[in-house]
């Protein structure tokens, strides 16, 4: 396994509501990601969350565009988080088959942590290689 460390910025926006929507339903928020370190580019995307009290849980699409390690191209990450007062479970994956340009076939998983405000990763990634 290769790996891909460094940090990115994240702005979280709340999505509108459907005018129909239930008032009950998830919020929805829009996602916009920029990765340096390893992973030189852009994340977009969207999630969906609940939260009652100290407990909650999150699932999201992120297409991340850019370089890992060099090699250019785009991948969609999975996101599925729960958290409750005694911590968190995070499950952060690449979709299988998402990969396109030097990135295609890339799998693996995402590794976050956030410490004092900053959001930190390490992508730990398999990559077929590159034809020459």
């Amino acid at each position: 396994m290769s790996h891909a460390a460094g940090t990115f910025q994240v702005s979280i926006t709340p999505a509108p509501a459907d005018s129909d929507a239930a008032p009950d339903l998830p919020g929805r928020m829009i996602l916009a990601k920029t990765f340096h370190g390893g992973i030189e580019g852009t994340g977009a995307g969207e999630m969906l969350a609940v939260r009652d009290g100290q407990s909650g849980a999150y699932v999201a699409m992120e297409r991340v565009t850019g370089a890992v390690n060099g090699r250019n191209g785009s991948f969609v990450l999975v996101h599925r988080g729960v958290m409750t007062a005694e911590g968190q479970a995070l499950l952060i994956t690449i979709v299988p088959g998402s990969g396109t340009g030097d990135l295609a076939g890339i799998s693996g998983v995402f590794h976050l942590t956030i410490d004092k405000g900053e959001h930190r990763y390490d992508l730990e990634y398999s990559l077929p290689e590159l034809a020459s």
